[in-house]
């Protein structure tokens, strides 16, 4: 499941005389995560934050590699970003401009010839060792492309304390994915799957609590496949990781994505009925109705294998938000393929949905394939497919209008006295309230529902 991209600051802007950083990330929840991961490490080496590039003496990108576009849009930034380190130059200020995560993986020395104003690069399995690496620039002036699969456990390796900015906080339990889904850049960009150790995790949950998080969201590139060492060295399956989780005081609630159907175990449906902190929300990409497409895509399930899970699941947590991941376009797609897709929608009945018209990843199988689907026929599939979806998520949100939701309060909105939270179902809602009642769950009376979000009045305690 992927996300805009933003700015990720967890301090205010510093002192004029303190060294300063402006981070951007694009794409996933992943990268957010290891956005938070580096400043937290960026302010043990003294780094603050700053949400002006051109007052920066550090500048990162943190990228995604998912899209073309994605990839496109990191240039074009880096155009941008060579004029400021320019203009900081001729006043006799430096600028380091960091390209870090997936584009950088895949593209290591490319990048540096295509904007040479680029001092590093630097993939997802090393930014633990940002700080060497950019007092390495700072010392030689080299450019430096790190990309390297380093054999040592990143996670063990960064030591800075955890700290969050909202009471809703990201864990990565593991990485990388075996499945090689043909269109997917993620195991050449992540590497094979990695499960963090039981003990580690619970120690960074429990430091994730401390800092004020009462609900955590378990990232991974395929996060249910997780297998992680528990004790005495035996395997422990994600559905277990939620229970030993949820046993910590203070952890209210817990998420996880993004998952793969062929990784849907049982005892984790079943985990969906039996542990109250888990939330009653899935997200389990499909990409296609068509088993033919699917099979082109190295799924590893068919439709029906889809839809049977979905059964398991809505028969274990009745009224669960269900929500997908599409490919509109895939190379040799037909009519009747796009068909197909539609009529898994029109079956399953989805809470919300990302869809993606298909761009080709150099150096993924589908790349390669024959039968490229014209661009306006894409753009028409993916339309029709949207406006499906766009109604079952309005359809869904209506439903709430009347009910009782018990909403987390995540931040302040742009009205005064406005808050804004989330649902159980992930619904974005809107209510008015004392800034108080930020990382406060409440029982709240919807009132409205809109596409993208709901309006409540919180009830009184």
């Amino acid at each position: 499941m992927t996300k805009p991209e933003h700015i990720a600051l967890l301090d205010s802007a510093s002192p004029a005389d303190s060294k300063t950083y402006y981070l951007k990330t694009f794409g996933c929840q992943m990268n957010v995560y290891d956005s938070e991961r580096m400043m937290e490490a960026l302010a043990r080496d003294g780094y603050s934050a700053t949400d002006a590039p051109d007052n920066a003496d550090l500048i990162i990108l943190n990228t995604c590699h998912i899209r073309e576009k994605a990839a496109e849009k990191v240039y074009s930034d880096l155009g941008r970003l060579r004029d400021i380190k320019n203009l900081r130059a001729a006043q006799g200020k430096n600028t380091v401009i960091t390209v870090a995560g997936c584009v950088a993986q895949a593209e290591g020395r490319e990048i540096t010839r295509r904007q040479p104003a680029v001092d590093l690069v630097v993939g997802p399995q090393s930014y633990h060792r940002l700080d060497q690496l950019i007092g390495r620039v700072a010392k030689t002036g080299d450019r430096i492309v790190e990309t390297e699969f380093e054999g040592e456990n990143k996670f063990a390796e960064m030591t800075a304390p955890r700290r969050v900015s909202s009471p809703s906080a990201f864990l990565t339990i593991q990485e990388g994915c075996d499945k090689f889904c043909t269109f997917c850049v993620v195991p050449y960009t992540r590497g094979v799957e990695f499960s963090r150790p039981v003990a580690d995790l619970e120690q960074e949950a429990r430091a994730l609590v401390e800092a004020g998080a009462v609900e955590l969201t378990l990232l991974g590139q395929n996060v249910n496949a997780y297998h992680g060492e528990g004790a005495s060295g035996r395997s422990v399956s994600l559905a277990e990781l939620i229970r030993r989780l949820a046993d910590i005081d203070g952890i209210q609630r817990i998420r996880y994505t993004t998952s793969h159907p062929h990784d849907m175990s049982d005892d984790l449906i079943v985990a969906h009925r039996d542990i109250a902190q888990l939330m009653p929300s899935l997200h389990l990409p499909v990409q296609s109705g068509s088993d033919r497409l699917l099979a082109a895509m190295n799924r590893k399930h068919t439709a029906a294998d889809y839809l049977s899970i979905i059964d398991k699941v809505k028969s274990a947590c009745p009224g669960i938000a269900l929500s997908s991941d599409f490919i509109v376009g895939f190379p040799g797609e037909t009519d009747t393929d796009a068909e197909a897709t539609l009529a898994l929608v029109r079956e399953v009945g989805f809470a919300q949905s990302f869809s993606f018209k298909y761009s080709p990843r150099p150096g993924t199988p589908a790349s390669g394939f024959g039968e490229q689907v014209p661009e306006a026929l894409k753009t028409e599939r993916l339309l029709a497919l949207q406006a499906l979806l766009e109604e079952q998520q309005l359809t869904f949100n209506r439903a709430s209008i009347g009910q009782v939701a018990t909403v987390l309060f995540e931040r302040l909105g742009r009205e005064g006295g406005q808050l804004v939270g989330r649902t159980s179902h992930l619904q974005l809602i809107h209510a008015t309230g004392p800034a108080s009642m930020i990382g406060q769950i409440a029982r709240v009376d919807i009132t409205q529902a809109r596409q993208m979000s709901l309006t409540g009045v919180i009830q009184a305690a």
